[in-house]
């Protein structure tokens, strides 16, 4: 399958696609069936999360990947029980709440479109994040709600399709929520609401962090005779096409906080830098970053992330106002200053992302975080273009002008040499 024709494949449309939201899905149906496109853990994981978390039945109805182990796995996994991991708790059996018989098991590059045509209701997007925005245009073509995991694209180009796909979202009233879930969880909300109810006052400027104490090379050496698009599928993460890079497939979290803070308006420009200080072996992506963002009336904010281990770790994001601080990571968070506060528990983010989407379907009432990913992963990816380069880039060149596509030759397992891991001041700004 060649990119032109991958592209063109998202563009086919099904008979649901013409249909109004209400008529896809009816209040009072007795269930939403489920397809789950990109069978990895996360995508696993989200499954558990969707069958599990909402008070409308939820079946899982069909599943697609490109490597056929993959998706046996996680059907095993999710029929048999697991243990509990960071993005997800233990499970058992799940086969009451699935319907998988090997006819709607799809398996290669186009496995995602059989998916789409299977009678599904809503989708998970959990393939690595270069086919993300393909895959995303494809389900609202074809009338489907969508779960997508962030980060929703590894280039400009992708992100253009991401946006365009959301735009029509809303025309079609499907739902789309994004794996930000830090956007569903109860202390950020509360601290966000405050922030931009004036409790701190104005911003002034803002820091986040994904500094990681974790981190290495790919060791994996490619066995004999796989190709070299399966072995870097198979080990996405380390190669900048697929992943984007960890300071895209990351640290997008708290970009993406920044940007909620800023009432989602993106940044004018950005000037970054980082490299490879430990990382080794075949993968060609960086392990720190440290990037400067310019928000609207001269708000600098400064993004750092880094996967090196048996250093400091700090995942978190600080809001500075005139009148008081936000802080806030994962676990909780507070404001100091004029109004302080300190917020209580959160429910679980992973199952309450879900829980919004279904509530969203079946009361047909749609929310569509679709622009918001595409916007902040599209400020991950810039950072990461200045950083590569050496460059300050600004954000309107990034979101119109941009060239730069890390698309493969062509969809298939064919030869595929690694780029070269990029150097500031030689790589090509595109």
């Amino acid at each position: 399958m060649s990119r032109r024709s991958f592209l063109k494949s998202t563009a086919v449309v099904s008979m649901a696609s013409s249909l109004p939201a209400s008529a896809l899905y009816a209040t009072g149906k007795e269930e939403i069936k489920v397809g789950l496109i990109g069978c990895g853990g996360r995508g696993t994981g989200a499954v558990t999360q969707v069958l599990l978390g909402p008070k409308t039945p939820t079946r899982l109805w069909a599943m697609a990947d490109v490597f056929r182990d993959e998706l046996d796995n996680s059907f095993n996994m999710l029929v048999n029980g697991a243990e509990a991991r960071y993005d997800r708790d233990k499970i058992d059996s799940l086969k009451h709440k699935m319907d998988v018989p090997e006819s709607r098991k799809f398996v290669g590059f186009d496995a995602y479109q059989k998916l789409l045509e299977s009678g599904v209701d809503m989708v998970i997007l959990a393939c690595p994040p270069h086919f993300r925005s393909r895959h995303f245009a494809a389900a609202i073509k074809a009338g489907k709600h969508v779960f997508m995991e962030k980060p929703v694209t590894v280039d400009p180009q992708g992100a253009r399709i991401v946006i365009a796909a959301a735009e029509e979202a809303k025309k079609k009233g499907l739902s789309v929520v994004a794996g930000t879930q830090r956007r569903h969880q109860k202390h950020y909300i509360e601290i966000m609401n405050r922030v931009h109810d004036g409790d701190i006052g104005e911003i002034r400027a803002a820091q986040c962090y994904w500094n990681g104490d974790y981190g290495s090379g790919l060791t994996r050496i490619k066995p004999a005779g796989m190709s070299d698009m399966e072995w870097q599928i198979r080990n996405w993460y380390q190669f900048c096409w697929l992943s984007g890079d960890h300071i895209v497939e990351q640290h997008v979290h708290n970009i993406d906080i920044v940007n909620w803070a800023f009432h989602d308006v993106p940044p004018l420009n950005c000037m970054g830098m980082g490299g490879r200080a430990v990382r080794r072996g075949q993968g060609n992506i960086f392990d720190h970053f440290a990037v400067e963002f310019e928000y609207p009336g001269g708000i600098r904010v400064m993004s750092m992330c880094r996967q090196i281990p048996r250093t400091t770790p700090i995942v978190a994001e600080r809001i500075i106002g005139t009148k008081g601080i936000a802080f806030i990571d994962s676990g909780t968070g507070f404001i100091k200053g004029e109004k302080t506060y300190q917020p209580g528990d959160s429910p679980n983010p992973y199952y309450q992302e879900h829980i919004d989407l279904v509530d969203s379907i079946v009361n047909g009432k749609a929310i569509n975080e679709g622009v918001q990913i595409a916007q902040s992963t599209l400020c991950a990816v810039m950072g990461r273009m200045s950083a590569y380069t050496g460059r300050a880039l600004k954000w309107d060149w990034a979101l119109k002008a941009s060239r730069l596509d890390l698309s493969p030759p062509r969809y298939d397992f064919i030869d595929l040499p690694v780029r070269p891991v990029a150097v500031p001041g030689q790589t090509q700004l595109l």
